[in-house]
């Protein structure tokens, strides 16, 4: 028979999602199942499983933090293997419409005319079919991506809309799209982060950090950058370089890095020249790239929503749309081939010096043109490789006018073109801590940091002052507008905004047996004692019940009043989040009893939560003023 335990009183209405009460509701069936396994065990089986959990938690002693931490690793650990894949599936795809295993540059140059023209085009119908027909596979969730999760969502990302949409990015990468793949490695992810979450019953800023820590895996399984990966998020996503949120990322990022090194020999992507400054004047030409480079990519923007808006206003069907920013690109590559693909093979040839400055003005003009048909017509898929293609490019074509204006500076162009892609991502992403420390791991190459910092910074200030956002919150701030039921919640502020409701609890009453079974059903070191009312009057620490183990007899006779602690520290409902911290120093515990002013137990507080609440309140704070 169940022990009758008292339950707490109905908790205040929450301002949880579907999603969230539907991972507590699970996880309180876990808790219900493992108890009724429970009662089935005898005493001695219970002493014995007691005394191993204590074992555990005093040899090992995992905090709430470290368990995050172990988390964000495994998070890392299957974004990479959703990486792996993508990029496999991408394979297939490519070798299914073309028949060539090779780069997809290298088959464009090498199928006939009119299957150049025809296969981005045919994976144009394709992705727009599958995004058509996958509506109904996805239901009403299918809008909302891992932005909106992380900043303006409860770190919910609908799974079926994600694999929807990385499908169709199969087709428009596998035929040759100007598109990146690493919106689908980012996306795909962050989607099995948010997984992760829900199935261990997370808190929402403890989900919301998941889901940034796949977003970080993904950026790091595709460009083996995994510092960059995690100040992605950071600085572009979160706003915040707080250590409570960058801590996991970086776990997260570097276990992806090291499972794609391990499984595809993944090394840095671009063999680049030796760099060697020869004057301190050769820093002139490096802020003049940063003005050009700065105004450049607000340009490169703009003429990205301008060819949105213009499919947009053509009203045709996503198929037609698609089809036809497919057909674009193909007839492109006729003549330019290598406009197709996300240009990573043309800058490796850049930073060769393969290309002399005229051919390479005309591949620069024909892929902003393409990239502006791909991402314009609706295709899946990312601009980050489309950017530093643009920033390659634009520094090379500098380098060259530099080298014949000013022979005496001896300057390499493809040292300029290296440090016109951090420059030109600086100012596109407006995050230029990533776009600096991004081009560092691409290239291995420490001696273009100086360049490079001074570059990036001078690009990043430079488009700041001549456009206010970025492509990545101009894409957040519409997406806020087109559903405003994705409209972020408030900013806890008070300490019943973040807690979380009917926390493990035993009566004062309450036989050692019982005790042990919550003990062991509950991954929680502390349980809430309460009275016949329901008021708060102590807790018995999973410490407190040690002595009792090797008194098996005595252990029959105790009660929950016997051992409990009614000096442990507790907090309101109505308290400030401030408070939370006060109140945690007082006791070495991860989690702290909320009550109302009757006394009575509406929840407990996670000081983890609680930290991570704190981080994210601090960029919006700021803002604001």
């Amino acid at each position: 028979m169940s022990p009758d335990f008292p339950s707490p009183p109905p908790s205040p209405p929450s301002s949880q999602s579907a999603a969230q009460q539907e991972v507590q509701a699970k996880e309180k069936q876990r808790v219900r199942l493992s108890f009724e396994r429970l009662l089935n065990v005898s005493h001695q089986q219970l002493m014995k499983l007691l005394a191993r959990r204590l074992w555990l938690q005093e040899k090992l002693q995992p905090t709430e933090w470290q368990i995050t931490l172990f988390w964000s690793a495994l998070a890392g650990f299957l974004g990479a293997l959703a990486a792996v894949a993508f990029t496999s599936l991408t394979e297939g795809v490519h070798v299914l419409l073309t028949g060539s295993r090779a780069g997809v540059v290298e088959t464009m140059r090498q199928i006939p005319v009119w299957a150049v023209v025809l296969v981005p085009a045919a994976g144009g119908v394709a992705a727009g079919l599958i995004l058509k027909f996958g509506r109904r596979f996805a239901g009403p969730q299918g809008a909302t991506d891992y932005m909106e999760a992380i900043v303006i969502g409860d770190g919910y990302v609908p799974t079926r809309a994600s694999l929807v949409k990385s499908a169709a990015a199969l087709f428009t990468i596998g035929s040759g799209g100007s598109i990146g793949r690493e919106g689908p490695l980012v996306q795909l992810a962050a989607v099995v982060s948010s997984r992760l979450g829900r199935w261990l019953g997370l808190s929402a800023p403890k989900q919301r950090l998941l889901v940034a820590c796949g977003a970080s895996a993904g950026i790091a399984s595709a460009y083996n950058a995994p510092i960059a990966g995690s100040f992605f998020v950071a600085e572009i996503i979160l706003g915040t370089i707080a250590m409570e949120s960058l801590g996991p990322l970086v776990i997260a990022a570097v276990t992806a890095a090291l499972t794609m090194r391990v499984l595809l020999n993944a090394g840095k992507l671009y063999v680049v020249p030796s760099y060697e400054m020869r004057t301190p004047w050769e820093m002139v030409a490096y802020v003049l790239l940063g003005l050009i480079v700065g105004a450049l990519a607000p340009w490169f923007l703009r003429s990205l929503r301008v060819a949105e808006s213009f499919f947009r206003r053509t009203s045709l069907p996503p198929v037609v749309r698609l089809g036809l920013g497919g057909l674009f690109v193909g007839v492109l590559a006729v003549k330019v081939p290598e406009v197709c693909g996300n240009g990573y093979s043309v800058v490796v040839d850049v930073l060769q010096g393969k290309h002399v400055w005229s051919v390479l003005l005309v591949l620069v003009v024909c892929k902003w043109l393409a990239t502006c048909a791909s991402f314009g017509s609706g295709a899946p898929g990312g601009v980050f490789t489309p950017s530093l293609f643009m920033g390659a490019g634009a520094g090379y074509l500098f380098g060259a006018a530099l080298q014949t204006l000013w022979p005496a500076a001896e300057v390499d162009p493809r040292t300029i073109a290296m440090v016109g892609m951090g420059a030109f991502l600086s100012a596109a992403s407006h995050a230029p801590v990533m776009a600096i420390i991004m081009l560092f791991e691409m290239t291995l190459s420490y001696d273009i940091i100086l360049p490079l910092m001074v570059c990036s910074v001078v690009a990043y200030f430079t488009a700041k002052s001549l456009e206010g956002e970025s492509i990545y919150s101009e894409s957040l701030k519409r997406k806020a507008v087109e559903q405003p039921v994705a409209a972020p919640a408030p900013t806890p502020v008070k300490v019943g905004e973040l807690m979380r409701t009917e926390p493990p609890t035993v009566a004062r009453t309450a036989s050692f047996g019982e005790i042990g079974r919550t003990f062991l059903a509950n991954r929680v070191n502390n349980l809430y004692v309460l009275d016949a009312d329901g008021r708060y009057v102590g807790v018995v620490s999973l410490h407190d019940i040690k002595p009792f183990l090797q008194q098996p007899d005595i252990a029959e006779v105790v009660l929950a009043n016997d051992i409990l602690r009614d000096d442990f520290p507790t907090i309101r409902a109505d308290d400030p989040l401030s408070d939370g911290l006060k109140r945690f120093r007082e006791v070495s515990a991860e989690r702290l009893p909320v009550l109302d002013d009757g006394g009575r137990l509406l929840g407990s507080l996670s000081k983890t939560d609680l930290l991570l609440a704190l981080s994210e309140k601090s960029p919006a704070s700021s803002a604001s003023g």
